[in-house]
């Protein structure tokens, strides 16, 4: 997508917030184990959203700074998730002392930063020694009628974001990630179905006859399986990453104002 397209798609959550929260997937708690580690420690999420991944952080002992850009998913988040901070603001531009997180977690959301400016900002906030941890659900296309309600509700690009190379390749402030793949699953009936495909930036950006088509074909897709009460399963796989911050030294020659003496996050 082009860079006009690419901000108004990021700028069309706040408008389906309530369809975001109710029908996207979270994360295994094996996976939120393994990027954030179970040992508490202070935790950035950028790009939070409604809070798909932020209680189970949250559930782990962590301290949890939530940000997005969007008000009406945080409220969201809210309604959801006690005990979280939450600002609104934007990975470019954390508002946030150096060196006073143990690990930053972007869920379904890295692909939308602009990656200069995020990066380095994201290296500044973590100490020493902690990790940028990024994750994506990506939909197992295998299955025939996930296929086609993928085919319907996105571009081919939006299908398999974070999976295979890494996202953080060729930057001067992280080392090299590593990598793991877990696998879940969601249950779909007609009505929810219809709002995840809803809830996709693509649909949302889309006229609104446009839109209703679309999701009338869902439901008919829907309807052609014959399902009924059973609902369908959808087979996901969360693509994970984490990255040691290894660089801008030159931000870290004085202690940051809020820097504890906790130990940093132990990750196997």
């Amino acid at each position: 997508m082009d860079a006009d397209e690419k901000r108004a798609r990021a700028a069309s959550f706040g408008d389906v917030a309530q369809a975001y929260a109710d029908h996207r997937p979270g994360y295994p708690a094996d996976a939120v184990r393994w990027l954030v580690s179970a040992s508490p420690g202070r935790v950035l999420e950028l790009g939070a959203g409604t809070g798909k991944i932020t209680k189970a952080i949250a559930a782990l002992g962590h301290d949890v700074v939530a940000t997005d850009t969007s008000a009406p998913m945080l409220r969201q988040l809210k309604t959801h998730v006690q005990g979280v901070h939450t600002l609104v603001s934007q990975a470019e531009r954390i508002p946030l002392q150096t060196s006073s997180v143990d690990v930053v977690v972007a869920a379904q959301a890295f692909h939308w930063f602009d990656e200069q400016l995020a990066l380095p900002e994201i290296a500044r906030v973590i100490r020493p020694g902690g990790v940028l941890s990024l994750v994506w659900n990506n939909a197992d296309l295998t299955v025939p009628w996930v296929r086609k309600v993928f085919a319907l509700a996105m571009s081919g690009g939006d299908t398999d974001e974070g999976a295979g190379d890494d996202p953080v390749e060729g930057s001067d402030v992280f080392a090299t990630s590593e990598s793991k793949v877990f696998r879940h699953w969601q249950q779909f009936h007609r009505s929810s179905l219809i709002g995840f495909v809803a809830s996709q930036s693509r649909v949302a950006t889309m006229a609104p006859a446009q839109r209703d088509k679309v999701l009338a074909d869902v439901g008919a897709l829907y309807d052609s399986y014959g399902r009924g009460p059973d609902g369908m399963l959808v087979p996901w796989r969360s693509h994970c990453y984490r990255a040691r911050v290894t660089g801008l030294a030159d931000f870290r020659k004085e202690p940051a104002a809020d820097l504890d003496d906790g130990l940093l996050i132990d990750f196997p």
